[in-house]
């Protein structure tokens, strides 16, 4: 348990330093919007661009768990998305309650805890599923998000203005490029890696610091009702469904079953707060299922564990 409230510690630290810069009034309102788009907008695609650039074929060599670990997110998107839509929510909160579900922070707490469980053997399950996460499904999430936003235009202004958005769209571009860079063998500069590390460093503490500005600003009445959903689903639901997948359906490898469980347990990441954000939908009840959700992620993750080497 110590071990991991060690990994998780900085996640509280930097939420709470956002949240006492906002009491205090030493940033602003404004403040969480322009920190989130710094990350939206360079941050987060120079991380994407950097993670996929140096990513080889051997890294996705395990199709199975890259099926397995997508199938338990689908499955838990989906239902979430079925329970969203008869309880008539609005179409881009269902997309971003149903991200929210599946979206696990694994960059931040997943790599690290895999190191720590089962040492060099557990980091590539973990890239590979952070990739999965940041890239994939945050993609998906965007294409649903532009695809509501402009249906009411007609079948073909829709795909020309989802696929001009998705175009100009920079967590779209960086991780392509960087596929690009990884297939073609195409030598970057040291001097723009380095730039590529600075702004990629800065995406994870600058959308915990903009989570925890939000989460200083009053509830209004009926924000966050989906919260209770969001963190049962993710903490539970999740590794839940992949571990039936990952030992029982469709069997992976000791470590890779182990490691696949233990990644789908970890608590929601920023990605979804980060498009509640910049698409204007319920962030405060986003910012509390996050926290919520890493908090409760300590005693969760502690008993996969214990659970996993009993196996």
């Amino acid at each position: 348990m110590l071990a991991i409230f060690n990994i998780v510690f900085p996640i509280f630290s930097l939420i709470f330093l956002g949240w006492i810069c906002r009491k205090r009034n030493i940033l602003s309102a404004g403040a969480a919007s322009e920190l989130n788009r710094f990350v939206i907008w360079l941050g987060l695609p120079a991380l994407l661009f950097d993670s996929m650039s140096r990513l080889t074929p051997s890294d996705f060599a395990n199709l199975r768990f890259i099926g397995v670990f997508a199938a338990g997110v689908a499955i838990v998107f989906l239902l979430t998305t079925w329970i969203r839509v008869r309880q008539k929510a609005a179409a881009p909160d269902v997309i971003i309650d149903s991200l929210g579900t599946s979206y696990a922070n694994v960059g931040f707490i997943g790599i690290p805890l895999c190191y720590l469980a089962f040492g060099h053997d557990g980091l590539p399950p973990s890239v590979i599923a952070m990739v999965m996460t940041a890239c994939l499904l945050f993609a998906v999430a965007i294409v649903l998000l532009e695809t509501c936003i402009h249906a009411h235009a007609g079948l073909g202004r829709t795909v020309s203005k989802v696929g001009r958005s998705l175009l100009r769209n920079p967590i779209m571009i960086a991780p392509v490029a960087g596929i690009v860079v990884a297939l073609t063998g195409l030598q970057i500069p040291s001097g723009v890696q380095q730039l590529f590390k600075i702004l990629g460093g800065a995406a994870s503490p600058c959308a915990l610091v903009s989570l925890g500005l939000f989460l200083a600003q009053p509830v209004k009445h009926g924000e966050g009702a989906s919260v209770s959903l969001l963190v049962a689903f993710k903490l539970l639901l999740q590794p839940a469904v992949t571990a039936l997948l990952a030992y029982w359906i469709f069997p992976l490898p000791r470590l890779w079953a182990d490691s696949a469980v233990l990644l789908a347990a970890m608590p929601i990441g920023t990605g979804p707060f980060m498009l509640a954000e910049l698409y204007q939908r319920e962030v405060v009840g986003m910012s509390r299922a996050i926290l919520i959700s890493t908090t409760l992620s300590l005693p969760t993750i502690a008993l996969i564990l214990a659970w996993i080497s009993h196996r």
